[in-house]
């Protein structure tokens, strides 16, 4: 196999444990205003924007959502909320490089646009009628702020043990 090969197989290894994480770690999940806030999807996020890049954290984003709305564990409301959050982290990391600034961009991200977002799918996917446009940004945030914290945390770690280099070469 060539080395370009392997490295696609170990991406695409990397992405499934993390959307398995995701979807485990929704069972973590608080309900508030018809939404399950999830901060393990969010924390994967932030996993998937340094490990990966911006497309894969949309995907791995879009398949969590998918298997979570399947399994009945989740609701519509996780697509704009996981994958708006996914891609502003993805590409914050990527241009930056830099963790604190890839954290806050999924807190925002999801905090306002995803919770925006939100409003036209529950409004017309889920026929349910929100107290107004903003009504998911608090609830958005919230989830995503727990789980950008533990990612910030984590990677930390991870970066001071040197976990971080054998996984990402």
């Amino acid at each position: 196999m060539s080395r370009n090969n392997t490295h696609a197989v170990q991406k695409l290894a990397v992405a499934g444990v993390l959307t398995a994480v995701a979807v485990v770690g929704s069972f973590l999940s608080v309900p508030v205003a018809g939404s399950k806030c999830a901060p393990v999807q969010h924390m994967v996020n932030v996993f998937a924007a340094v490990l990966l890049g911006p497309w894969w954290g949309i995907g791995i984003a879009f398949c969590a959502s998918l298997i979570r709305n399947l399994l009945g564990i989740g609701s519509f409301l996780a697509f704009p909320g996981s994958m708006v959050g996914a891609l502003c982290c993805g590409l914050m990391y990527h241009i930056t490089r830099r963790l604190s600034l890839t954290c806050t961009a999924e807190a925002l991200g999801t905090g306002i646009l995803g919770g925006l977002a939100a409003y036209p799918v529950a409004r017309f996917a889920m026929g349910i009628a929100p107290a107004g446009f903003t009504v998911y940004m608090i609830p958005f945030f919230i989830s995503t702020l727990a789980g950008s914290i533990l990612a910030y945390l984590l990677l930390r770690i991870f970066e001071k043990s040197q976990v971080l280099d054998s996984v990402m070469r």
